[in-house]
């Protein structure tokens, strides 16, 4: 897999964990709540993460919104913190 693919699949998987959690990442940032950089920052977290499919299953598990993302994700405090 190309890097770009890997990096397009794990935005993916992280926007999804974000809006599984209750939070629009692309208002946050229009908003200014959520620099670029940081977005960046969250979609590297979640490339060096090495559990992306327990991920994908834990997020196909979820029926609507989620109180808190699991305990492995590296973005942990960024999502439970809004």
């Amino acid at each position: 897999m190309s890097f770009f693919s890997k990096y397009d699949q794990h935005t993916a998987l992280m926007t999804r964990m974000a809006d599984t959690l209750g939070q629009d990442l692309d208002t946050q940032m229009q908003m200014g709540e959520l620099p670029p950089q940081e977005f960046r920052t969250m979609v590297f977290n979640c490339l060096a993460c090495r559990e992306a499919g327990e991920c994908k299953q834990w997020l196909d598990a979820q029926d609507g919104l989620a109180d808190a993302p699991p305990s492995y994700c590296r973005n942990k405090a960024r999502l439970s913190g809004h």
